[in-house]
């Protein structure tokens, strides 16, 4: 038998009597739920008793949990993602969203401001404000967006976007690298359905004329 698996074996006894008295259950307790024996289940959190399926499956029934709760720890620590901002030139931060080369790639950015520089590249941008105040030109136009406001075009056009003021703005920004384009399937909400159409009355009909 290898270490690893020694390493796992041995671990097992005492999850066993960590999960009981976490549950405030005495082996009696115990025994009676799962119909083995006192001595059975003292000897598997000892280690003196080696664990198999059919001791360990009556078991993780009892405390309610997956069998390889049973077997090998919980994954334990912090389950959040930590992302790793990039700092661009002129004091901007860049922190991708996501990691799928030659897809839609998402990020959040903080643009510090800066003098506007029109490019050219193929591809299509949506931009979204979440804090902040963006200018954004696009050939000869030019717009504000505030907080809450989006804004999508092809970015084979001379196009630049940052912030309106001396004041940094904060975007999720999202880069279709082929062109891609958002594809929208949407329905109206039942909160907000679609206004009836009014229909005038019928016109009585003229009564023959004697």
């Amino acid at each position: 038998m290898d270490a690893e698996l020694q390493q796992i074996i041995d671990g097992i006894g005492p999850r066993l009597r960590t999960l009981r008295r976490d549950r405030g259950l005495t082996l009696e307790a115990l025994a009676a739920t799962t119909g083995m024996s006192v001595s059975t289940l003292s000897r598997l959190e000892s280690g003196n008793r080696r664990p198999t399926l059919d001791l360990l499956i009556p078991l993780a029934r009892t405390y309610r949990i997956a069998l390889d709760q049973l077997v090998a720890a919980p994954a334990s620590g912090d389950p959040r993602v930590h992302l790793k901002p990039v700092r661009k030139g002129h004091g901007s931060i860049l922190v991708p969203l996501t990691q799928y080369p030659g897809r839609v790639q998402v990020f959040k950015q903080v643009l510090a401001p800066r003098e506007p520089t029109l490019v050219t590249h193929d591809g299509y941008e949506w931009l979204y404000v979440l804090a902040g105040e963006l200018r954004l030109i696009i050939g000869e136009q030019e717009c504000t967006l505030h907080p809450g406001e989006v804004a999508e075009f092809d970015t084979t056009e001379p196009h630049w976007f940052g912030p309106a003021n001396a004041s940094a703005v904060e975007i999720l920004h999202l880069f279709g690298p082929r062109g891609d384009q958002a594809v929208i399937r949407a329905r109206p909400s039942p909160a907000h359905p679609a206004p009836a159409t009014t229909m005038a009355p019928p016109t009585p009909p003229t009564p023959p004329t004697p």
